[in-house]
């Protein structure tokens, strides 16, 4: 066979008790990305094709499920507040961009071992 592919998704995942939920996972670490680009959750959301609520929704879960908040809202000021990626957000957002290449890099070692 000579068209094949090897895909997968990978992602982090919390647990309380019996619940289990995503924390983090490939469309969460776009989403932080555009909040870090823009500064805004709104314009992040449009960035995606995604609606603000939507958006705010991943937020407010990432920020619930981490020990500090990820993302951090500011309102009002001379420029109408805005929105940042925390210390925290960017720990997140740079280990597990670099986690994302590495299981990227091991789909491409695994498939250029098959038989072929």
């Amino acid at each position: 066979m000579t068209n094949l592919t090897l895909n997968g998704r990978i992602w982090l995942e919390t647990t309380s008790g019996d619940v289990t939920e995503r924390f983090m996972g490939i469309g969460r670490l776009e989403l932080l990305g555009h909040i870090q680009r823009t500064g805004s959750i709104n314009q992040a959301a449009k960035a995606m094709q995604m609606s603000y609520k939507r958006a705010w929704t991943l937020v407010h879960s990432m920020n619930q499920q981490a020990d500090h908040d990820l993302v951090i809202t500011q309102t009002g000021g001379e420029k109408g507040g805005g929105t940042l990626i925390t210390a925290e957000g960017e720990k997140y957002l740079n280990h597990f961009q670099a986690l994302q290449e590495r299981f990227q890099q091991f789909l491409r070692d695994e498939i250029s071992r098959l038989p072929g």
